[in-house]
């Protein structure tokens, strides 16, 4: 994790002093559901929550122990030892290391997705807001970069606000999946532990029982999440890139908010650059690079290796932490977003009405052109205006073959921006499920 783009929310989910607090929760709520078994003491898992419920462990020491013994969760335990006294040697019975470990790193993906849930919400916020204020502002839509037919700069917030809806639906699913537990001893078999331990566990750490564990809750799971994570990256990067194009000098349709004493450039004191877009565009590519050790992360040898645990210590926090660090910033940047709509419907007719060609090829088509020919003869007026040699409607009406079909009124008609935005409340409630 790098400070810079690190929000303190999320970075507490994957502190040492938190990953030791949810283990010291794993092996205490096992303790009380084997003293219920009769199978240890009662006193002692009384002992365990008494003497170490408020505690804040030593990491130091933790690290220090584990200098020696080359095995983290066994330095827990014997620090939890040193904390509890005679009455540990009752914890963690039957039980094995990935018991504790698969089981705290699902309580905080899960801690993390519900943060990242509510970073999406906020995207969501934002992007209806300025989607219902721009519902009806023209602008061109662009298909190869290139100018299309007009659109509303509503709908291509829209356009994002459905995408993240998607977003969201996919996380809570790869939350619930991941939100498994297994305490389920070597191997799996449950040879050493009772069932009903796990059970215990799971519904105390807010998570379900793994059906079957091996030795380790299957990584398919894991795997999922962080191809979700992934596939949100992509969506925050599709709008950003959006942005950025939108903000370019020759298009300046949208800018990011630049604060008062803010620099654009450490040589050029005039630049306003698109500097939140880039830096998203940037994390979301790191976050989708976590994606493919996700994946591989799956194939672990018989019941159990460790080949996935170097990689998930680094892509679980990392992964997390950059998304919830993007989102945010998404939120910002599209709350605070300047809009130019002015320089929207200067954008829009540059092309002198070619915009408004399609229109122009099926009004002919009805009056009883053919398509071939119709598409000739809007392209050969289209092509000089393309050039800068003219405007589209005022050739159009001086094109003999095209008056053979259509009146000077009936071309004008073709003309009316407004048509291309009949539909736009049909979409809006599609989207928001209002008008």
């Amino acid at each position: 994790m790098i400070s810079r783009y690190t929000r303190p929310e999320m970075a507490a989910v994957w502190e040492a002093q938190t990953r030791f607090k949810i283990w010291f929760e794993i092996e205490a709520h096992a303790a009380d559901a084997l003293a219920e078994l009769g199978v240890i003491p009662k006193e002692a898992a009384k002992a365990v929550w008494a003497r170490a419920r408020d505690v804040i462990f030593d990491v130091a020491r933790i690290d220090e122990i584990e200098r020696e013994t080359k095995h983290d969760v066994i330095a827990f335990l014997t620090h939890l030892a040193e904390i509890v006294g005679p009455e540990a040697r009752f914890v963690h019975q039957g039980m094995t290391s990935s018991d504790v470990l698969d089981t705290c790193l699902n309580v905080q993906l899960t801690r993390a997705a519900d943060l990242l849930i509510s970073d999406i919400d906020r995207v969501l916020a934002a992007l209806k807001k300025r989607a219902f204020e721009h519902k009806m502002t023209p602008t061109i839509g662009r298909s190869h970069g290139i100018h299309a037919e007009p659109i509303t700069f509503g709908l291509k917030l829209a356009y994002a606000y459905a995408e993240f809806s998607r977003a969201r639906e996919r996380l809570v699913i790869a939350r619930k999946e991941v939100a498994t537990c297994a305490i389920s001893g070597a191997v799996g078999t449950f040879a050493q532990i009772d069932p009903r331990v796990e059970e215990h566990v799971a519904k105390a750490m807010g998570l379900t029982p793994e059906p079957i564990s091996t030795q380790v809750i299957p990584r398919d799971r894991h795997a999922m999440y962080f191809a979700t994570l992934g596939v949100i990256a992509a969506s925050v990067e599709r709008l950003a890139t959006e942005i950025r194009h939108m903000q370019r000098t020759e298009v300046l349709e949208v800018e990011e908010f630049f604060s008062e004493g803010q620099k654009g450039s450490s040589a050029m004191p005039h630049k306003r650059n698109p500097v939140l877009s880039e830096n998203l565009t940037g994390l979301s590519r790191m976050v989708r690079a976590y994606v493919t050790p996700a994946m591989e992360n799956v194939v672990l040898w018989h019941e159990r290796d460790i080949s996935h645990s170097s990689a998930e210590r680094m892509i679980a926090p990392d992964a997390t932490v950059t998304l919830d660090f993007a989102l945010v910033r998404l939120a910002g940047l599209v709350e605070k977003l300047l809009i130019y709509p002015a320089n929207m419907q200067k954008n829009l007719d540059r092309l002198g009405g070619l915009v408004h060609s399609q229109r122009l090829l099926i009004a002919l088509t009805q009056k009883g052109c053919s398509r071939e020919d119709a598409y000739k003869l809007v392209q050969r007026n289209a092509m000089p205006v393309w050039r800068g040699e003219g405007d589209f409607q005022t050739l159009l009406k001086k094109d003999a073959d095209v008056k053979k079909y259509l009146s000077d009124a009936e071309i004008s008609e073709q003309f009316d921006l407004g048509y291309h935005f009949k539909h736009v409340d049909t979409i809006f409630k599609r989207v928001f499920g209002e008008s």
